[in-house]
């Protein structure tokens, strides 16, 4: 006969199990926040979604913003991507890549999105310095999704009339 203790110890082992890889740690989850900076009149169109989720399509205003959380997986594979469009233009980028985020912003990543690219807050600063290319725009055969990109935390990289960071 097994003793109760070693059933209550499988229990509770079982329920911290099912609780650490169901994300039940309101403490864990990402926030993703991402702002229209296009400019006046600019509506920006976004379409974001993960292997699992479908955000669905969004008009953003200028300087509105879009936001929604997720809890990280435990794998450390999350991945969010969006489509974005305005004008002629149409590009998409990997906004949350757990692999490249999970460092730099663990609860809060906010991204502003400018006609050059996206820029994440850099909490230290608290400025948006942290600039992507969009994916779209890497060297054919250079590699996938956004292990090409380049971060810049200066703004030698802007080209005449490009807005700089807040």
């Amino acid at each position: 006969m097994v003793p109760f203790s070693k059933y209550l110890f499988s229990f509770v082992m079982l329920a911290f199990l099912v609780c650490f890889c169901d994300g039940l740690y309101p403490d864990k989850r990402t926030n993703v926040r991402i702002i229209n900076e296009l400019g006046d009149g600019i509506d920006l169109n976004h379409h974001c979604k993960s292997k699992d989720d479908d955000l669905g399509i969004h008009v953003l205003a200028p300087h509105q913003f879009f936001e929604f959380s997720f809890m990280p997986n435990f794998w450390g594979t999350t991945l969010f991507f969006c489509r974005f469009w305005w004008g002629y233009e149409d590009h998409w980028f990997n906004i949350y890549v757990m692999s490249r985020d999970r460092d730099r912003c663990t609860k809060q990543c906010w991204w502003t999105v400018y006609s050059f690219g996206p820029c994440l807050l850099d909490g230290r600063l608290q400025k948006y310095t942290l600039c992507e290319n969009w994916n779209d725009k890497k060297l054919q055969g250079s590699g996938k999704g956004n292990s090409t990109a380049k971060i810049y935390n200066d703004y030698e990289h802007l080209e005449a009339g490009e807005k700089k960071g807040k």
